[in-house]
């Protein structure tokens, strides 16, 4: 997977306050990216767009990309 998670999403909104169980309360993010980002897949750019609202950060501070296996650059 190329594009990686710099920081632990989940443990980064906690300490901005945002639990687990408030997150799913006020329907700010489903129980179905949550666990997304704790297996670190994908999720879409608009709960990145969320996520990134509510850490008041810039995709940049939560994603990275990283060359690797079965990456060549090319176009198909």
């Amino acid at each position: 997977m190329p594009i990686v998670y710099k920081v632990n999403i989940i443990e980064a909104l906690k300490e901005k306050g945002y639990n687990t169980n408030r997150l799913r309360k006020e329907k700010l993010l489903s129980e179905g990216v949550l666990q997304s980002l704790r297996t670190n897949k994908y999720i879409s750019m608009d709960n990145l767009s969320k996520i990134c609202g509510l850490l008041d950060c810039q995709p940049a501070d939560l994603i990275a990309y990283e060359k690797g296996e079965g990456v060549s650059g090319k176009a198909d």
